[in-house]
């Protein structure tokens, strides 16, 4: 049996390699390692584009792809039959919950305003303070997932109100469904989206859910940029009614002429929320603790069913 894996250095993350398991480093499709025969554990590159998704294809031992990414949009539905898809559920809680409250906060005291005018060597306490601030505020965690509590439990010492929705609610925990999102919206000082794309979601933020948001409140985007819709999001988010802190658009990347760089109330980051220092190590140690399961005959962790 064959492992592929994109990165030299994952050898060493990936732990006891199991009798019989041969690991070979493949991080281009272009540039295959060996025969695609005999691979039947698959990790693609960090953030694969879509050619290196139709490899799965080519592939015809193949019985495990695991990704590094929490999201599983660009592999659900693409893979053949009786290939398991995994994602990389925990892997990315840490850095993106720290993205999300860095952005809250950086909104909250005008950080990108304060940045601007340090590039113009201006002084500009008058023009800015009082400033904002966390404590006090209303948040609303649309997506309840492992993200989303490890969110819940950086924000909570902030003396905020949390409020998490998820596809179904879940009494028993406090999390509402995604059904009373009208009449939540309007009491959110802040709305963090953490949802995977699924069909369900592509378009969830639409005019109507801006709409309902309440005079001020912010709008964060740490999930994927299809969520919401991107004409409707520029639209509102022109009237300055809203600000938006954004690490994920569509398109991505971002055109240099999108309308979405000059706005002042919309602050953006390239998609980092999960690329830190720690990814690789927690990515490579989920990988192997799935392929010794694998030859273990062993249950598989975050197997991806219906996007999620």
């Amino acid at each position: 049996m064959k492992a592929w894996i994109p990165h030299e250095h994952g050898r060493s993350m990936l732990g006891e390699v199991p009798e019989g398991v041969r690991v070979e480093v493949a991080p281009d499709p272009d540039r295959l390692p060996s025969d695609p025969s005999g691979v039947a554990f698959w990790v693609p590159p960090f953030l694969a584009r879509s050619e290196v998704v139709r490899l799965a294809a080519d592939l015809p031992d193949l019985r495990v792809v695991q990704l590094l990414t929490a999201g599983a949009d660009a592999w659900a539905d693409r893979l053949p039959d009786g290939v398991v898809l995994c994602d990389a559920r925990g892997v990315h809680d840490s850095p993106t919950a720290e993205w999300v409250v860095t952005a809250i906060l950086a909104h909250l005291r005008m950080f990108p305003f304060f940045a601007r005018a340090q590039s113009r060597h201006e002084w500009s306490y008058a023009q800015a303070t009082p400033t904002d601030e966390l404590a006090g505020k209303r948040v609303l965690i649309v997506g309840a997932g492992s993200i989303g509590a490890a969110l819940t439990a950086r924000l909570l010492p902030f003396e905020v109100e949390l409020t998490l929705v998820a596809r179904t609610p879940r009494p028993a925990e406090g999390v509402r469904g995604v059904a009373e999102l009208p009449a939540l919206l309007p009491a959110a000082d802040v709305v963090v989206l953490l949802v995977p794309l699924t069909e369900a979601t592509r378009g969830l933020v639409d005019a109507r859910f801006l709409a309902a948001m309440r005079d001020g409140a912010l709008l964060v985007n740490a999930a994927r940029g299809p969520v919401a819709d991107t004409d409707a999001l520029v639209a509102e988010l022109k009237t300055g009614r809203l600000s938006a802190a954004l690490d994920v658009t569509d398109p991505e990347p971002l055109p240099s002429d999108h309308p979405l760089w000059e706005l002042p109330n919309v602050l953006l980051t390239p998609h980092v929320g999960g690329t830190v220092r720690g990814l690789l190590p927690r990515g490579y140690r989920l990988a192997g603790d799935q392929l010794r399961r694998l030859v273990a005959g062993e249950p598989l962790l975050n197997e991806v069913v219906d996007g999620y």
